[in-house]
């Protein structure tokens, strides 16, 4: 890790709600952003903002996403994600997060991430791998 990832580091992540990013079960006209898939553009935009302040071979891994999706946002509106780091414990990480559309605030909360070395984490997932292979 650098010295440079410490409490109060954030960004702010804009994107277009595009098809395949609502829900279809309530019809055409009601396509709007999906929960899981704004659950997924969370999880990207605070990896995104640590990936800069982490070592190569370094990355984080989510372990823990706590929102309120409060507002519903229709498909082709602009939305922008703000992530912002409040507390750092050794290789945990927990962030403050919350979106809006250009009508509304859409979402809050928190979403915590576990900064892992991937060669390790591979050789890890490699032993998994193979005691599965042998159950």
């Amino acid at each position: 890790m650098k010295t440079s990832l410490v409490t109060g580091i954030a960004s702010i992540t804009k994107l277009t709600i595009d098809r395949d990013r609502t829900i279809d079960f309530m019809g055409e006209e009601a396509r709007v952003y999906a929960t899981p898939m704004l659950v997924r553009d969370i999880e990207i935009a605070c990896r995104e903002l640590l990936l800069a302040h982490l070592d190569p071979g370094e990355d984080s891994v989510g372990t823990r996403v706590e929102i309120d999706h409060i507002a519903a946002t229709l498909m082709g509106m602009s939305v922008e994600i703000t992530v912002k780091l409040i507390e750092l414990n050794g290789r945990a990480v927990t962030l403050e997060v919350s979106a809006r559309d250009n009508v509304e605030p859409i979402c809050r909360g928190r979403h915590s991430r576990f900064i892992v070395d991937v060669a390790k984490t591979a050789q890890r997932l490699a032993a998994k791998a193979q005691k599965a292979a042998s159950s």
